[in-house]
């Protein structure tokens, strides 16, 4: 039995923009953030505070923390690599931060420089203090169903990283296709992997779309009983260390698909899809989402 009511997490101000490589002012990072509390999101992940050496497009961090209207009953997570970054964001009025970790060894040391073990240890610290200053924490795990630089990737190394992060304190935990390569069939074995220690109810799934095939796993993920998905409106984003992955499964394609499953986000399609041709009318160029551009030419003719 499917879920009667889904969680749209929205990574596309943070997860879609970072790699962009012109540079996208605050001002419309707020309006594209505002656009989407408008339209319905329950969890808009607002930015990064990381390095602007590493990361120069998220150095408008606190700006955009300032600038965004907050709305009731809506989470603004924000990512945090370390405990500087943490400070930083507890400093900019964060309430939610999320940590990320590896379920590889050669991901972890490319994407982070240091070992799984020594990523954790990091994160350890950091969680300890947000749950000591009343925030939330949310953890992801990266390349959890293929690795650029490993491959394949058996799910019990997928459930290891998620019991730490578990012990750790995290509300949440995300299993995330960071290169676009999984199949229902893949994505089914490492969530059952990790539910073996973890509540389904606690775990979420963030695929990307290499292959076209993130909306499927999105199905199979739903027939396992999980009701939190990342997605990013228009599709925006894609991941520097893995050459040829594209972008994350975008928002207006899952709310397709929910919407047609009779599945409530209290999202609404329309304000989604104007959200998506603000932000793709800065960055010049269309949208990735089929469904929006279906529905765009449906209502053209």
């Amino acid at each position: 039995m499917l879920p009667a009511k889904v969680k749209i997490v929205e990574v596309g101000p943070r997860d879609g923009l970072q790699n962009e490589p012109q540079p996208v002012s605050a001002a419309v990072k707020i309006e594209l953030i505002d656009r989407l509390t408008d339209a319905g999101l329950p969890v808009i992940e607002a930015t990064a505070f990381v390095s602007p050496k590493w990361v120069p497009q998220m150095a408008d961090n606190a700006e955009v923390m300032a600038g965004i209207r907050r709305k009731r009953g809506v989470s603004y997570p924000v990512l945090v690599p370390n405990r500087k970054g943490l400070d930083a964001a507890i400093a900019a009025g964060a309430e939610e931060v999320v940590v990320f970790g590896a379920a590889t060894e050669s991901f972890s040391k490319r994407n982070t420089n240091c070992t799984i073990a020594e990523g954790l240890a990091r994160f350890s610290e950091v969680c300890a203090e947000a749950l000591a200053r009343g925030l939330k924490v949310r953890g992801i795990i990266s390349v959890c169903l293929g690795c650029p630089l490993e491959g394949e990737v058996e799910p019990e190394a997928v459930a290891r990283v998620a019991r730490e992060l578990n012990a750790m304190g995290c509300y949440e935990i995300t299993i995330a296709d960071t290169i676009g390569t999984a199949t229902p069939g893949a994505t089914r074995r490492a969530i059952e992997a990790v539910a073996k220690h973890i509540s389904i109810e606690r775990l979420a799934g963030h695929y990307h779309d290499t292959y076209g095939q993130a909306v499927a796993n999105i199905y199979a993920s739903l027939e396992c009983g999980m009701a939190t998905f990342d997605s990013s409106v228009s599709g925006l984003g894609g991941c520097p260390y893995a050459k040829g992955a594209t972008g994350n499964v975008a928002t207006e394609d899952v709310l397709y698909m929910l919407n047609g499953l009779g599945i409530e986000t209290g999202i609404d399609m329309k304000k989604l899809i104007a959200a998506g041709d603000f932000i793709c009318g800065v960055l010049g160029r269309p949208t990735h989402s089929r469904a929006a551009k279906a529905l765009a030419a449906r209502a053209a003719a």
